[in-house]
């Protein structure tokens, strides 16, 4: 694995390529009617929440959404436990992106105690069928996991703490990341063995350099649909007919400080 960070004109350059390429797949989704759903886990600060903005920045939030759910109510913990995610699969035409997905239970959950073993263990042996189950009823389903390490997550999480307009993203979890190192590597791993399979793998994305990381996942993604160009049919804009308008004066409007 390279270790050199990639140039910034370089990666914005083919940021720009990658993501005319999104909204050609944004349209083919919506035209064939396909369904797809993408999730992204890893690590905290190990870079999926850059991934998922630089995805979704140039495509239309009515065909893309993202799906990050809170904590689950008390009502929703007596339910199924796939109950709540089912709500927000995509129906014919869009893309969902879950920004930390059913896999909670397989990593923080179990962990952090929120979930007892019984039902960790029955995760692990439902999990798998119920991915297949989305896939037989026709949904595209992609795994993204995103794996920082240990030295770049303490840096990302200094920033956070330092940075102003980062200070948000840090919060009491991060910390108990930190002191359970140990025990969320035991998941993952565990995780990975009940649930990486041929039909629905983990795909490993190497993500200490953030740019990278971003470009290959979603050049990635964009080579797991095969889709195709959409024409448009050509537009000519009409001319404007203001005939018979007469505008309000303008000093009865309030407008905005002029400040820049």
């Amino acid at each position: 694995m390279s270790h050199k960070k990639l140039n910034k004109k370089f990666y914005r350059k083919e940021l720009e390529k990658l993501q005319i390429k999104l909204v050609k797949l944004q349209e083919w989704v919506k035209q064939e009617g396909l369904k797809v759903v993408v999730i992204f886990e890893g690590r905290d600060a190990a870079g999926k929440g850059g991934a998922i903005k630089r995805i979704t920045e140039k495509l239309n939030p009515r065909v893309c959404r993202i799906a990050a759910l809170p904590a689950p109510t008390e009502k929703e913990k007596t339910q199924w436990y796939f109950q709540r995610y089912v709500a927000h699969l995509p129906s014919a035409g869009e893309i969902v992106l879950f920004d930390r997905s059913w896999y909670n239970r397989a990593g923080v959950e179990k962990v952090m105690g929120f979930c007892n073993d019984d039902q960790y263990e029955e995760f692990l042996r439902s999990c798998p069928e119920f991915e297949l189950m989305l896939q037989r009823s026709g949904i595209i389903l992609l795994k993204y996991w995103f794996s920082v390490s240990d030295e770049e997550q303490e840096q990302r999480f200094l920033e956070r703490i330092h940075t102003p307009i980062k200070r948000w993203k840090f919060s009491p979890m991060d910390l108990e990341s930190r002191s359970r190192w140990i025990e969320y590597s035991e998941a993952k791993d565990k995780m990975f063995l009940h649930t990486d399979s041929k039909h629905c793998p983990w795909w490993v994305v190497p993500s200490d350099d953030k740019k990278r990381a971003r470009l290959n996942c979603i050049s990635h993604l964009l080579s797991q649909i095969d889709y195709q160009d959409v024409h448009y049919p050509e537009i000519e804009l009409p001319e404007l007919n203001k005939e018979g308008y007469i505008r309000a004066p303008i000093e009865e409007q309030t407008f905005v400080p002029q400040r820049y």
